[in-house]
């Protein structure tokens, strides 16, 4: 069995923010993979299904972000899982906007929800690190992080969950290529002039598809996204 856990902060105040891109994958994943209703367990929200051949638990803790760690450590001990069997996806202010990455093991590099995790359960979990791009300066990194992708991103964003909810059966069986590759083909479709895409190399594996980075939330030159597509996707993250 494999737990996934999506890092976010709980209710609809913080539902879009780029902090809570964890519960927006696991949210996609569980609507496109026919998982039951989320219900309160481990301190969170759950839903149990599989992902191919594959069982699968989704958490998404509701202790707040910086204490995301008591509720995956409660999952785990009743689960008896290994933190190899946790996958945790998580924004990250290192990469581009939509660029995705896959670490095993590691640092927290100052995320306050993967700190709580390495208190609880140790830092041998693996990691899906989902780009937010950085504003700048670090005195605007919290009011950042807590603020809603802006409308020029929402199409990128919905293109980047929907490459990771098509990857989800790869990621549970530790078919990390595949999983990268899903995600490029929503993210970085083939050039029509040349039918490739731009390839990359995850942390320690041969290399892959690889996202291209989307605009980030000051630019001014997406086109715009189709009537109501922000709206519908902030009620698909509340649900």
């Amino acid at each position: 069995m494999r737990l996934f856990v999506g890092l976010g902060n709980p209710g609809a105040k913080y539902a879009g923010n780029r902090h809570n891109v964890g519960f927006m994958a696991l949210d996609r994943i569980a609507a496109d993979h026919g998982f039951p209703a989320f219900r309160a367990r481990f301190q969170g929200q759950c839903s149990e299904g599989r992902l191919g051949q594959e069982r699968v638990m989704l958490l998404k803790p509701e202790t707040f972000m910086n204490l995301s760690g008591q509720s995956v450590g409660e999952a785990m001990r009743y689960l008896k899982l290994d933190p190899s069997d946790v996958v945790v996806f998580h924004d990250e202010l290192d990469l581009a906007p939509f660029k995705v990455r896959l670490k095993d093991g590691g640092g927290h590099a100052g995320h306050n929800g993967l700190r709580s995790l390495h208190a609880h359960i140790g830092e041998a979990y693996r990691r899906v690190r989902i780009g937010i791009g950085h504003p700048g300066h670090k005195d605007r990194v919290a009011i950042y992080v807590l603020s809603d992708f802006a409308k020029a991103e929402v199409a990128g964003l919905d293109d980047l969950l929907t490459g990771i909810s098509d990857g989800a059966a790869a990621l549970a069986t530790d078919d990390d290529v595949a999983f990268l590759n899903a995600v490029a083909r929503r993210t970085a479709p083939p050039r029509p002039s040349t039918g490739r895409q731009e390839s990359g190399r995850r942390e320690g594996a041969a290399p892959e598809a690889v996202p291209r980075p989307a605009a980030t939330a000051a630019a001014n030159t997406s086109p715009p996204e189709a009537p109501g597509l922000l709206q519908r996707l902030a009620e698909r993250f509340r649900k």
